[in-house]
């Protein structure tokens, strides 16, 4: 790292030349959209159900790419598990900077979610597939075109600026961050010299909207846990004691439903909400963008960014309950329900895993026995946006689309950079990302927008470009 690093934060000068650096990545993106088709074919979920040799391939792959840029020194490291057993594959490669030049990590990851139910699914998950200007397939968007950005810009740099131009770069792209990024604080502990930059880039989030990019300010924490409600020591026959007797799945709903207000707004004491964003979202792009159905009323209460950014969200993302198919008349005598819970920046999970625990316990109904087993915690996320190398991000965003970049809140959250901010105190962190309101993350017909994802690309080369200029 430099001891004295400093961007510049407006168009940066004849050190960078932006049509160059645009007709570069312009000339290789049919290429790069083809890489990116291979990589989608590759299913590489790092879940435990699930094939590992396909996560050792993707690997591989990307590790294949890496080296199509010019580097040489190029990794597949990997740390155990708490249990003992191996963690994802990461992929990890290095440009030293030259003396005086800072550095910057470049993070994407190359797993991806399970594909789901096939029969909501309009192509093949695995099978790239592009229609009307989106590539649709698993991993399309959410994170394999994160690496091909990263990829794609670097190598605009090499073809405009010559392979020895003095930033330094770092490419961390890891193989867990769908299965909740179990080894990432280790995998940092272990491999931190070789991890450490001036600027650490994420390459995992959204833009505003198609044709509106946003560096993203803010995510909000996360902790979730499973809650089990307990009437009965063994299931009875619905007819012979139904009645007197209401069963797990019924006291489940009714405890799940003190978790909101009328309105909808999160109910928990304890929970703290931030500052509103100023940024409008209006109810009517909203709904379409969220493919909400038409006279289901929104909830909560404010403006819907504050609603989606600054203030706590809950979710009921499992139930063990049985299925219609598998249904009989017959008293459940247990149920459980897993649940999500999205928090402010500046709430500490800590906090709030106590207040959602706390509140489970006060609403348990009809005396029924209630137990919580608190999951995953994050923390929040925000970015110093007056920060230098926000502003040149902020800057090579605006210069690619042509319009302004959005200082962008986000709804979901990617607990990993705590960690990040933990081991690496100095750095300035900046979360970018190819996706649009529409490319379904996580969803069936997962997709990405081409147009957005050249631009992506040449925005990244411009700033890496940038914070190439002495």
């Amino acid at each position: 790292m430099t001891d004295d690093f400093s961007l510049p934060s407006a168009p940066i000068g004849a050190g960078v030349l932006v049509a160059d650096l645009r007709g570069s990545v312009a000339n290789n993106f049919s290429a790069t959209v083809a890489e990116l088709v291979e990589l989608v074919a590759i299913p590489g979920i790092a879940w435990d159900a699930f094939d590992a040799t396909q996560l050792d391939r993707s690997a591989e792959a990307v590790a294949t790419l890496i080296r199509s840029t010019g580097l040489e020194d190029v990794q597949i490291l990997r740390v155990n598990k708490d249990d003992g057993t191996p963690g994802g594959p990461a992929v990890v490669a290095r440009k030293p900077a030259a003396p005086g030049y800072p550095t910057v990590v470049l993070y994407a990851h190359h797993d991806v979610q399970p594909p789901a139910d096939l029969t909501l699914w309009e192509t093949e998950p695995f099978t790239a597939v592009e229609k009307e200007g989106r590539l649709f397939g698993r991993g399309a968007a959410d994170d394999k075109a994160g690496i091909m950005a990263h990829i794609g810009a670097m190598r605009a740099l090499n073809e405009v600026l010559g392979a020895d131009y003095g930033l330094g770069v770092t490419l961390f792209i890891e193989g867990e961050e769908e299965a909740g990024s179990p080894t990432f604080r280790t995998f940092l502990q272990t491999h931190h010299e070789l991890l450490t930059g001036d600027v650490i880039v994420v390459a995992d989030s959204a833009n505003w909207k198609v044709g509106v990019p946003a560096l993203t300010t803010s995510l909000r924490g996360l902790v979730d846990g499973t809650v089990e409600v307990r009437v009965l020591d063994h299931a009875v026959h619905s007819g012979m004691f139904g009645g007197p007797i209401l069963d797990a799945p019924t006291l489940l709903a009714r405890l799940i439903a003190t978790f909101h207000d009328d309105c909808g707004s999160v109910a928990i004491e304890g929970l703290a909400t931030a500052q509103d964003s100023d940024l409008d979202y209006p109810e009517e792009i909203f709904r379409s963008d969220a493919a909400v159905l038409d006279g289901v009323q929104l909830a909560g209460t404010g403006t819907i960014t504050s609603r989606l950014w600054s203030k706590p969200a809950l979710s009921i993302i499992g139930m063990d309950i049985p299925s219609v198919a598998m249904s009989s008349n017959t008293l459940l005598p247990a149920a459980r329900a897993k649940i999500s819970l999205r928090l402010a920046p500046g709430q500490a999970p800590e906090e709030a895993m106590e207040a959602l625990d706390a509140h489970i316990h006060k609403h348990a109904p009809f005396g029924a026995r209630v137990t919580f087993t608190p999951g995953e915690a994050g923390q929040a996320f925000a970015t110093d946006t007056k920060a230098p190398a926000a502003q040149t991000a902020l800057w090579a965003l605006g210069e690619s689309w042509g319009v302004p970049a959005v200082e962008s809140g986000m709804g979901g959250s990617i607990p990993f950079i705590a960690d990040l901010n933990d081991m690496f105190p100095d750095a300035q962190i900046l979360v970018t990302g190819v996706e649009d309101p529409d490319s379904r993350a996580h969803s069936a017909n997962e997709s990405l927008h081409l147009g957005d994802f050249e631009k992506a690309i040449v925005a990244e080369a411009l700033m890496l470009a940038a914070m190439n200029t002495l």
